[in-house]
C-alpha cells in the first residue's frame, strides 16, 4: 500500500476549465488492471456479458437521473467504455430540478461540484459497482481504474470524428494494444 503522504496523483484535467459549465466531453473509463470484464469482440462486434449489460444499462440510465446530462455515442468494450457526455447549459443552474436517486443510483459525494463531469463519473462508477456487488457479479475490488480519461470536445468536426471513433472501436479491437490478443 502506498503512503498517502508521498503518493501524489497527477491530474489530467484542463487547468482553469470549469467542469460544471455546458460542454461536451469524450470520456473513457477503463477496468481495473485492464481486465476484460464486460464481454468479447466476435467478428468485429461487441457482445456484452451480464456485467457489460449492467454497465450499458447504467450508462443509459445516467441521463434519466441527471437532467442536465445528455449522452451521445457510446460503446462498451471488453475492458473499457467510450462515451460522449454533454452537459446542457439550460439545466446547469443550481436551482434546476434534481431527481431523487432511484435505487442504487445516486450522485457523487459532495466534494465534487454537483452537476459536473467528475460528479457524473463518480456516481456512475459507484452505482455500477454497487449493483454488480449486489448481484454477486463483483467482489470487493474496484471495477474501474481510479481515474478516467476525458477530452473536452471543442467543435463540430471533432465531435463527428469522436463519434466515428467510438462507433468504429469494436472493428479496430484486434489492433488495440489494450487487447490481450492483439498482435502488437
Amino acid at each position: 500500500m502506498r503512503d498517502s503522504a508521498t503518493h501524489h496523483r497527477r491530474t489530467i484535467r484542463l487547468p482553469y476549465f470549469d467542469y460544471t459549465t455546458s460542454a461536451a466531453y469524450f470520456v473513457t473509463l477503463v477496468t481495473r488492471d485492464r481486465a476484460a470484464l464486460f464481454g468479447h469482440i466476435i467478428d468485429d462486434v461487441m457482445h456484452v456479458n451480464s456485467i457489460g449489460e449492467i454497465i450499458r444499462e447504467e450508462w443509459v440510465r445516467s441521463s434519466d437521473v441527471r437532467p442536465e446530462l445528455e449522452l451521445g455515442e457510446f460503446v462498451v468494450m471488453p475492458n473499457h467504455l467510450h462515451g460522449i457526455a454533454i452537459f446542457r447549459g439550460d439545466m446547469l443552474a443550481y436551482d434546476a430540478p434534481v431527481l431523487a436517486p432511484a435505487g442504487a443510483h445516486s450522485r457523487a459525494p459532495l466534494r465534487r461540484p454537483p452537476r459536473s463531469l467528475g460528479s457524473f463519473i463518480s456516481g456512475f462508477k459507484a452505482t455500477t459497482t454497487r449493483r454488480l456487488r449486489m448481484l454477486g457479479l463483483a467482489d470487493d475490488q474496484p471495477i474501474f481504474q481510479r481515474n478516467y480519461f476525458e477530452r473536452i470536445i471543442r467543435n463540430e468536426r471533432e465531435f463527428d470524428r469522436i463519434r466515428e471513433y467510438i462507433a468504429d472501436n469494436p472493428r479496430r479491437w484486434s489492433e488495440d494494444p489494450e487487447n490481450s490478443n492483439s498482435p502488437t
